[in-house]
């Protein structure tokens, strides 16, 4: 009896020593079941962060051994390997993370910076159990393909504006004659329509009719009185003077294909009082101006200059006079240079053209490096501002990034700089810094250039909404990115697809979200032709389904 009890104390011991035998986790590893989320893994903004679940069955983890797990990423070029991870038994006295021997699932959140070549990978999981000085490699576990690198299709390029010109195509003129008047008269002496100013006003009319790039459209007859003596009789008397000023137009004005334009009563001629005393030496002027500040209305003020007796008097022998009047006011069209003419004028007479000229000429220039010259003649005759920065703008837009950078140095920082320097920072893969002086210049352009900082750091769904209802390669990118292949479609034009190759690749890639296969078969063929974009199409995950 004694000997059957010590060989089935000896059968159970075997049993528990075979029951804890690590070889045992080895051989059922295929109970363990492994979840990656996501499934393909993704690169975000240089980085790949991915969430796996392992679930062990129960039974399966013994309670005395320890599991090192080391996540690998397995890579065209070698295999990048992760932090090991250590799991122990519930009987384990140690301080990592216990698996019951029940069972249960343990989580990870792993993170690793992408390496070329990892473009097409996969992420397995490799395991060792161990118990004393026993230890045993497990099978290993495949939790995840990829990587996704859509994104780094992005161009780092932005929108640079050009400053604009105030080049006006017509220059209008308003050569005018005034005929004065008589306290409390509205009769038109003689004398008045001989005067200089009246002669000197003809003869504008008279060249403006003999210039073939000008032409007189009207004259307005304007009345005033001047305000002093009570604004109901003063209002009376200027409609008096613009009805006789009207009756000597043909006088003043002898051409008859001159038009008469609209007849007006102004009344008290309060803006040209203060024009007028703003204007001389009175002494008190500051404290006249002053009165016609603090009152508006008119007898208050008139009583309150006629309180300065002394000053009224000088007001009634300088200014008043002045104020009794009707004035003639031509508008006169003169049309400047034609966009023809401007283009001979930068060959052939650059000097006789002004800054806004200039300005003009260089925007009519279609290359980019033909604007520069004119640019750099306005900033030398005229040191124009807007010419430094659209020099730069030019240079930039010609392939010359360190002669735009000098030029752009020597501006003052605005919104449109600003905006420059964060493009120039993105071509130079300075997205900090390019992100830096987008928000400074904070105006439209700059804030869709930020859609490419948002992009590169993984900003998605603000990318996608800073470019809405744009067009172009970065804004079907960002819609693609987002999730909204629709929008996509639409930012990138069929035309941008069949004429750059660069398009098709993303036509490629919005049609294989879709799951279009014939889509996606006719876009690459179109890229085939491209070395750099095939080679990339061949390992790109998107199309893993399709190859």
């Amino acid at each position: 009896m004694k000997g059957i009890k010590l060989f089935t104390a000896a059968v159970l011991g075997l049993a528990m020593i075979a029951c804890s035998n690590p070889k045992k986790m080895a051989e059922q590893a295929e109970n363990v079941n492994v979840v990656c989320q996501p499934e393909t893994l993704e690169v975000v903004a240089g980085k790949v962060d991915v969430k796996i679940d392992v679930t062990y069955p129960a039974d399966y983890f013994l309670p005395d051994v320890y599991l090192k797990v080391t996540p690998v990423v397995v890579y065209e070029g070698g295999e990048f390997k992760l932090d090991e991870l250590t799991y122990q038994g519930e009987k384990v006295q140690d301080n990592f993370k216990v698996v019951p021997t029940a069972g249960g699932t343990v989580s990870e959140n792993l993170s690793f910076a992408f390496q070329p070549g990892m473009e097409k990978c996969y992420l397995e999981l490799r395991g060792v159990v161990s118990k004393g000085k026993q230890s045993v490699d497990l099978p290993s576990k495949k939790a995840a393909d990829g990587c996704n690198v859509t994104y780094m299709l992005v161009k780092k390029c932005g929108k640079v504006d050009y400053k604009a010109d105030n080049y006006q195509e017509v220059l209008f003129e308003n050569p005018e004659a005034q005929i004065l008047y008589t306290i409390g008269s509205a009769d038109v002496r003689g004398s008045q329509l001989t005067a200089k100013n009246v002669k000197d006003f003809q003869a504008a009319l008279k060249e403006a009719k003999e210039n073939e790039r000008k032409t007189v459209t009207g004259v307005d007859i304007v009345a005033y009185a001047s305000p002093d003596g009570g604004e109901d009789l003063n209002a009376k008397l200027s409609d008096k003077r613009s009805g006789s000023a009207n009756k000597v137009f043909g006088k003043v004005v002898k051409d008859k294909e001159v038009a008469a334009g609209e007849v007006r009563s102004i009344g008290q001629d309060w803006e040209g009082f203060k024009e007028l005393v703003a204007g001389s030496d009175i002494e008190d002027k500051d404290l006249i101006i002053r009165v016609l500040e603090m009152y508006s209305d008119p007898a208050v003020r008139e009583q309150e200059i006629k309180n300065m007796s002394a000053v009224y008097k000088t007001l009634a022998k300088k200014i008043l006079p002045e104020l009794r009047r009707a004035r003639f006011i031509a508008t006169v069209e003169n049309k400047n240079f034609t966009a023809e003419e401007l283009a001979t004028l930068v060959d052939e007479n650059i000097d006789v053209l002004d800054e806004e000229a200039l300005l003009r000429a260089a925007a009519n220039k279609e290359k980019d490096a033909d604007k520069v010259a004119i640019y750099r003649k306005a900033v030398e005759k005229f040191a124009s501002a807007r010419a430094q920065y659209n020099l730069a703008v030019a240079l930039f837009k010609s392939g010359d990034k360190a002669a735009a950078k000098a030029e752009l140095d020597k501006c003052a920082k605005d919104a449109d700089v600003n905006n420059l320097y964060g493009v120039l920072a993105l071509t130079d893969d300075d997205i900090d810094g390019a992100a830096g002086f987008f928000a400074a210049s904070g105006n439209a352009t700059s804030k869709k250039n930020s859609a490419v900082v948002d992009i590169l750091k993984g900003n998605y769904s603000s990318a996608a909404s800073k470019l809405s209802g744009e067009k172009g390669f970065n804004a079907a990118l960002a819609a693609v990115l987002a999730g909204n292949y629709s929008a996509a479609e639409q930012a990138l034009c069929c035309d941008c697809a069949d004429k750059c190759p660069k398009c098709a690749y993303l036509a490629a890639v919005i049609a294989a979200r879709q799951g279009k296969a014939d889509e996606v078969k006719a876009q690459l063929e179109k890229v085939a032709a491209n070395a750099e974009l095939a080679a990339r199409a061949a390992k790109d995950i998107e199309f893993a389904k399709f190859n």
